[in-house]
């Protein structure tokens, strides 16, 4: 293991092969990981995740009942993350591993330096999830895969390699109150030159950027929680209750809860929600065809 940290990861492991094949892909991960296996094609109950550090998916050859299983668990726990291993591979299966927001992608068999990659990932993933740090803050997590050699550095590379350091933290830290100065400074740059930089790579500003995700975040907990709207709020980063339904409006054209009562009456009651079922299921059919392509 590349960390000097005796934090070891805990790897919850599902075997949605055809063969069963996941015990002897286990033992790769022993030396280094705690693994446990989930009994069965069943989705782990809340108090089972809680326990692990890392959902490990693993398919031979995936099919539409394994990738709607990782698409249920994903949207009752959006926090769990998951890492798909997969020995069948196509481009639109990768793409639909990014859609639906999986941690890591991995094609078996893995080699030995994708192998160390990997677990030095999970490493920090960890640190970072259970806050060991010698010095009380929680470590930066580096979750960016080296560049094909192919890959030419252009400018706009560079660019987005300027913010590196600090995009997986707002990703971590958005609910919270995060200093657009500090992580100026954790970039080497100065204030305005960060807010310039962080604009043209993302689109927004700063502050535009985080206000999105946590309005995204509260979206996620009206969709898939019972959590009264206020309370919702202060989860998202939002310490005052009128400011988060104004600016929720203001973003999504209703409130908090007219949101989530049109959730609740089905996609007849505002043409404005999408089907998410109608088009996870065709986007699962798409990558099964290129699969047996």
């Amino acid at each position: 293991m590349p960390s000097n940290s005796a934090v070891v990861p805990v790897l919850l492991w599902l075997d949605l092969t055809h063969d069963r094949s996941t015990p002897s892909l286990m033992r790769q991960f022993d030396d280094c990981c705690s693994c446990r296996l989930v009994n069965g094609r069943s989705s782990p109950g809340r108090e089972q995740l809680k326990q692990v550090d890392m959902l490990c998916a693993h398919f031979n050859r995936p099919d539409a009942s394994g990738l709607n299983l990782l698409l249920e668990i994903k949207r009752t726990y959006p926090s769990t993350p998951i890492t798909m291993l997969t020995v069948q591979h196509s481009e639109e299966l990768a793409i639909w591993a990014i859609r639906a927001r999986m941690w890591e992608y991995l094609l078996l068999p893995l080699t030995s330096d994708e192998r160390s990659r990997y677990l030095h990932s999970v490493q920090q993933l960890v640190e970072v999830r259970r806050g060991v740090n010698n010095f009380g803050r929680k470590p930066l997590l580096d979750h960016s895969p080296a560049l094909p050699e192919s890959i030419r550095l252009t400018a706009h590379h560079q660019k987005h390699k300027a913010l590196s350091k600090v995009m997986p933290y707002i990703e971590l830290h958005f609910r919270e109150s995060v200093d657009q100065k500090e992580l100026a400074q954790r970039c080497g740059m100065t204030p305005f030159r960060f807010s310039r930089l962080f604009k043209e790579v993302n689109g927004v500003g700063f502050m535009e950027y985080v206000l999105g995700r946590r309005m995204e975040y509260a979206k996620r907990l009206l969709e898939n929680s019972q959590m009264p709207v206020t309370s919702i709020g202060y989860e998202a980063g939002f310490k005052d209750p009128s400011y988060f339904a104004r600016a929720f409006k203001q973003m999504t054209g209703c409130t908090p809860s007219e949101y989530r009562q049109n959730l609740r009456q089905g996609p007849t009651a505002s043409s404005t929600q999408p089907e998410e079922p109608d088009t996870a299921a065709a986007e699962i059919a798409q990558v099964i065809l290129s699969l047996e392509a």
